[in-house]
Protein backbone atom coordinates (compact mmCIF):
# COMPACT_ATOMS: atom_id res chain seq x y z
CA UNK A 1 0.00 0.00 0.00
CA UNK A 2 1.14 3.55 -0.75
CA UNK A 3 0.43 6.28 1.78
CA UNK A 4 -1.96 8.98 0.53
CA UNK A 5 0.70 11.65 1.01
CA UNK A 6 3.11 9.82 -1.28
CA UNK A 7 0.40 9.15 -3.85
CA UNK A 8 -0.57 12.85 -3.88
CA UNK A 9 3.06 13.89 -4.25
CA UNK A 10 3.53 11.47 -7.17
CA UNK A 11 0.38 12.71 -8.94
CA UNK A 12 1.41 16.36 -8.57
CA UNK A 13 4.93 15.52 -9.77
CA UNK A 14 3.51 13.78 -12.84
CA UNK A 15 1.34 16.81 -13.67
CA UNK A 16 4.29 19.19 -13.26
CA UNK A 17 6.47 16.92 -15.41
CA UNK A 18 3.89 16.80 -18.20
CA UNK A 19 3.43 20.58 -18.14
CA UNK A 20 7.19 21.19 -18.19
CA UNK A 21 7.70 18.76 -21.08
CA UNK A 22 4.90 20.34 -23.12
CA UNK A 23 6.27 23.84 -22.50
CA UNK A 24 9.78 22.77 -23.47
CA UNK A 25 8.60 20.95 -26.60
CA UNK A 26 6.64 24.01 -27.76
CA UNK A 27 9.63 26.25 -27.05
CA UNK A 28 11.97 24.04 -29.08
CA UNK A 29 9.58 23.91 -32.03
CA UNK A 30 8.83 27.64 -32.22
CA UNK A 31 10.95 30.57 -33.36
CA UNK A 32 10.03 33.29 -30.85
CA UNK A 33 13.11 33.08 -28.63
CA UNK A 34 14.43 36.48 -29.68
CA UNK A 35 12.73 39.09 -31.82
CA UNK A 36 13.76 42.34 -33.47
CA UNK A 37 11.68 45.44 -34.02
CA UNK A 38 12.74 47.38 -37.14
CA UNK A 39 11.64 50.86 -38.24
CA UNK A 40 9.35 51.37 -41.24
CA UNK A 41 11.13 51.43 -44.60
CA UNK A 42 10.95 54.46 -46.82
CA UNK A 43 12.57 55.06 -50.22
CA UNK A 44 13.15 52.92 -53.28
CA UNK A 45 16.84 52.37 -52.48
CA UNK A 46 16.12 50.96 -49.04
CA UNK A 47 13.35 48.77 -50.41
CA UNK A 48 15.65 47.33 -53.09
CA UNK A 49 18.30 46.59 -50.47
CA UNK A 50 15.80 44.80 -48.24
CA UNK A 51 14.42 42.83 -51.17
CA UNK A 52 17.94 41.67 -51.95
CA UNK A 53 18.52 40.68 -48.31
CA UNK A 54 15.22 38.81 -48.22
CA UNK A 55 15.98 36.86 -51.41
CA UNK A 56 19.43 35.95 -50.11
CA UNK A 57 17.86 34.93 -46.78
CA UNK A 58 15.36 32.60 -48.47
CA UNK A 59 17.38 31.16 -51.36
CA UNK A 60 21.05 31.95 -50.77
CA UNK A 61 23.75 29.95 -49.05
CA UNK A 62 23.77 29.76 -45.27
CA UNK A 63 25.82 32.64 -43.85
CA UNK A 64 25.54 34.05 -40.34
CA UNK A 65 26.10 37.68 -41.35
CA UNK A 66 23.54 37.52 -44.17
CA UNK A 67 20.73 36.05 -42.13
CA UNK A 68 21.58 38.20 -39.08
CA UNK A 69 21.43 41.42 -41.12
CA UNK A 70 18.13 40.31 -42.60
CA UNK A 71 16.71 39.55 -39.16
CA UNK A 72 17.82 42.97 -37.93
CA UNK A 73 16.20 44.83 -40.83
CA UNK A 74 12.99 42.83 -41.35
CA UNK A 75 11.53 42.40 -37.86
CA UNK A 76 13.08 38.97 -37.59
CA UNK A 77 12.61 36.30 -34.97
CA UNK A 78 15.05 33.50 -34.25
CA UNK A 79 14.74 30.30 -32.23
CA UNK A 80 16.69 27.09 -31.79
CA UNK A 81 15.59 25.60 -35.11
CA UNK A 82 13.96 28.48 -37.02
CA UNK A 83 14.76 31.95 -38.27
CA UNK A 84 11.95 34.10 -39.66
CA UNK A 85 11.39 37.55 -41.15
CA UNK A 86 8.23 39.62 -41.47
CA UNK A 87 7.51 40.61 -45.07
CA UNK A 88 4.56 41.83 -47.08
CA UNK A 89 2.58 39.81 -49.58
CA UNK A 90 2.40 42.91 -51.84
CA UNK A 91 5.30 43.77 -54.11
CA UNK A 92 4.61 47.49 -53.51
CA UNK A 93 4.28 47.17 -49.76
CA UNK A 94 6.52 50.19 -49.08
CA UNK A 95 3.90 52.45 -50.68
CA UNK A 96 1.08 51.19 -48.47
CA UNK A 97 0.60 52.08 -44.83
CA UNK A 98 -1.53 49.04 -44.00
CA UNK A 99 0.23 46.37 -46.06
CA UNK A 100 -0.58 42.77 -45.11
CA UNK A 101 2.47 41.19 -43.47
CA UNK A 102 3.34 37.52 -43.13
CA UNK A 103 6.11 35.54 -41.47
CA UNK A 104 8.54 33.75 -43.79
CA UNK A 105 10.72 31.13 -42.10
CA UNK A 106 13.76 29.02 -42.82
CA UNK A 107 14.91 26.15 -40.62
CA UNK A 108 18.42 25.48 -39.41
CA UNK A 109 19.51 22.15 -40.85
CA UNK A 110 21.46 19.67 -38.74
CA UNK A 111 24.71 20.54 -40.52
CA UNK A 112 24.06 24.27 -40.04
CA UNK A 113 23.65 23.72 -36.31
CA UNK A 114 27.26 22.53 -36.20
CA UNK A 115 28.65 25.23 -38.52
CA UNK A 116 31.48 27.15 -36.80
CA UNK A 117 30.94 30.76 -35.75
CA UNK A 118 33.60 33.31 -36.68
CA UNK A 119 35.02 36.26 -34.80
CA UNK A 120 33.70 38.48 -37.60
CA UNK A 121 30.42 36.99 -38.88
CA UNK A 122 30.65 36.30 -42.61
CA UNK A 123 34.46 36.56 -42.66
CA UNK A 124 35.87 33.04 -42.68
CA UNK A 125 39.41 34.38 -42.50
CA UNK A 126 38.86 36.03 -39.12
CA UNK A 127 39.24 32.76 -37.23
CA UNK A 128 36.73 30.60 -35.43
CA UNK A 129 35.07 32.00 -32.32
CA UNK A 130 35.19 28.92 -30.11
CA UNK A 131 33.01 30.37 -27.35
CA UNK A 132 30.13 31.32 -29.67
CA UNK A 133 30.48 28.04 -31.57
CA UNK A 134 30.11 25.88 -28.48
CA UNK A 135 27.39 28.05 -26.98
CA UNK A 136 25.37 27.58 -30.19
CA UNK A 137 25.94 23.82 -30.22
CA UNK A 138 25.07 23.59 -26.53
CA UNK A 139 21.78 25.47 -26.96
CA UNK A 140 20.88 22.94 -29.68
CA UNK A 141 21.93 19.78 -27.83
CA UNK A 142 20.91 20.54 -24.24
CA UNK A 143 17.12 20.73 -24.78
CA UNK A 144 17.25 17.44 -26.67
CA UNK A 145 19.14 15.94 -23.72
CA UNK A 146 16.48 17.35 -21.39
CA UNK A 147 13.66 15.73 -23.36
CA UNK A 148 15.62 12.48 -23.50
CA UNK A 149 16.02 12.45 -19.72
CA UNK A 150 12.29 13.04 -19.24
CA UNK A 151 11.43 10.24 -21.66
CA UNK A 152 13.80 7.91 -19.79
CA UNK A 153 12.21 8.96 -16.49
CA UNK A 154 8.74 8.32 -17.92
CA UNK A 155 9.69 4.83 -19.12
CA UNK A 156 11.23 4.04 -15.74
CA UNK A 157 8.11 5.28 -13.96
CA UNK A 158 5.87 3.21 -16.22
CA UNK A 159 7.89 0.08 -15.43
CA UNK A 160 7.76 0.95 -11.72
CA UNK A 161 3.95 1.23 -11.92
CA UNK A 162 3.73 -2.20 -13.58
CA UNK A 163 5.89 -3.65 -10.81
CA UNK A 164 3.99 -1.70 -8.12
CA UNK A 165 7.25 -0.44 -6.66
CA UNK A 166 8.38 2.97 -5.39
CA UNK A 167 12.05 1.97 -5.43
CA UNK A 168 12.96 3.76 -8.74
CA UNK A 169 11.27 7.00 -7.62
CA UNK A 170 14.54 8.51 -6.35
CA UNK A 171 16.22 7.84 -9.70
CA UNK A 172 13.25 9.33 -11.56
CA UNK A 173 13.52 12.46 -9.41
CA UNK A 174 17.23 12.80 -10.19
CA UNK A 175 16.49 12.47 -13.92
CA UNK A 176 13.95 15.29 -13.64
CA UNK A 177 16.46 17.44 -11.78
CA UNK A 178 19.03 16.90 -14.54
CA UNK A 179 16.39 17.72 -17.16
CA UNK A 180 15.59 21.00 -15.39
CA UNK A 181 19.28 21.90 -15.21
CA UNK A 182 19.73 21.13 -18.92
CA UNK A 183 16.80 23.39 -19.79
CA UNK A 184 18.13 26.20 -17.61
CA UNK A 185 21.56 25.80 -19.22
CA UNK A 186 19.90 26.02 -22.66
CA UNK A 187 18.39 29.41 -21.84
CA UNK A 188 21.69 30.65 -20.40
CA UNK A 189 23.65 29.50 -23.46
CA UNK A 190 21.12 31.12 -25.80
CA UNK A 191 21.19 34.47 -23.98
CA UNK A 192 24.98 34.46 -23.80
CA UNK A 193 25.22 33.59 -27.50
CA UNK A 194 22.86 36.40 -28.52
CA UNK A 195 24.76 38.89 -26.36
CA UNK A 196 28.06 37.90 -28.00
CA UNK A 197 26.46 38.11 -31.47
CA UNK A 198 25.29 41.66 -30.78
CA UNK A 199 28.79 42.60 -29.69
CA UNK A 200 30.36 41.50 -32.98
CA UNK A 201 27.36 42.53 -35.14
CA UNK A 202 26.11 45.91 -34.02
CA UNK A 203 22.38 46.45 -34.35
CA UNK A 204 21.36 49.12 -36.89
CA UNK A 205 19.94 52.41 -35.64
CA UNK A 206 16.40 52.28 -34.25
CA UNK A 207 16.39 48.47 -34.23
CA UNK A 208 15.46 46.98 -30.87
CA UNK A 209 15.77 43.42 -29.66
CA UNK A 210 13.64 41.68 -27.05
CA UNK A 211 13.08 38.23 -25.59
CA UNK A 212 10.20 36.23 -27.06
CA UNK A 213 7.57 34.01 -25.47
CA UNK A 214 9.26 30.78 -26.61
CA UNK A 215 12.25 31.54 -24.41
CA UNK A 216 9.96 32.26 -21.46
CA UNK A 217 8.23 28.90 -21.97
CA UNK A 218 11.60 27.15 -21.77
CA UNK A 219 12.48 29.22 -18.70
CA UNK A 220 9.21 28.21 -16.99
CA UNK A 221 9.71 24.52 -17.78
CA UNK A 222 13.00 24.38 -15.86
CA UNK A 223 11.60 25.09 -12.34
CA UNK A 224 8.61 22.87 -13.10
CA UNK A 225 10.96 19.94 -13.72
CA UNK A 226 12.87 20.81 -10.56
CA UNK A 227 9.68 20.97 -8.46
CA UNK A 228 8.65 17.59 -9.84
CA UNK A 229 12.11 16.29 -8.92
CA UNK A 230 11.80 17.63 -5.37
CA UNK A 231 8.42 15.92 -4.88
CA UNK A 232 9.70 12.63 -6.27
CA UNK A 233 12.83 12.66 -4.12
CA UNK A 234 10.78 13.54 -1.01
CA UNK A 235 8.30 10.74 -1.71
CA UNK A 236 11.09 8.23 -2.30
CA UNK A 237 13.06 9.10 0.84
CA UNK A 238 9.99 9.37 3.09
CA UNK A 239 8.62 6.06 1.86
CA UNK A 240 12.02 4.41 2.32
CA UNK A 241 12.37 5.71 5.89
CA UNK A 242 8.82 4.61 6.73
CA UNK A 243 9.48 1.17 5.22
CA UNK A 244 12.62 0.66 7.32
CA UNK A 245 10.79 1.78 10.47
CA UNK A 246 8.01 -0.72 9.79
CA UNK A 247 10.55 -3.46 9.12
CA UNK A 248 12.38 -2.68 12.37
CA UNK A 249 9.08 -2.67 14.25
CA UNK A 250 8.13 -6.08 12.85
CA UNK A 251 11.54 -7.53 13.74
CA UNK A 252 11.26 -6.16 17.27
Amino acid sequence: MVDNRYATALVIACVLSVLATVYLSVAIGTQHWYQYSSPAVRGEANVSELRSLYEEFMDGEFDEKTYSDTLFRLNGTVGLWWRCVLVSTNAHWHKERDATMMLECRSFTLSQQFTPKYKEPGNHNSGEDMLRTYLWRSQFLLPLASLGLVVLAGLTGFCACLCRSLTPTLGIGILHLLAGLCTLATVCCYLAGMDLLHRVSMLPDKVDGSLGWSLYLALISSPLHMMAAALLVWAARSHSQNYYRMSAYRVA
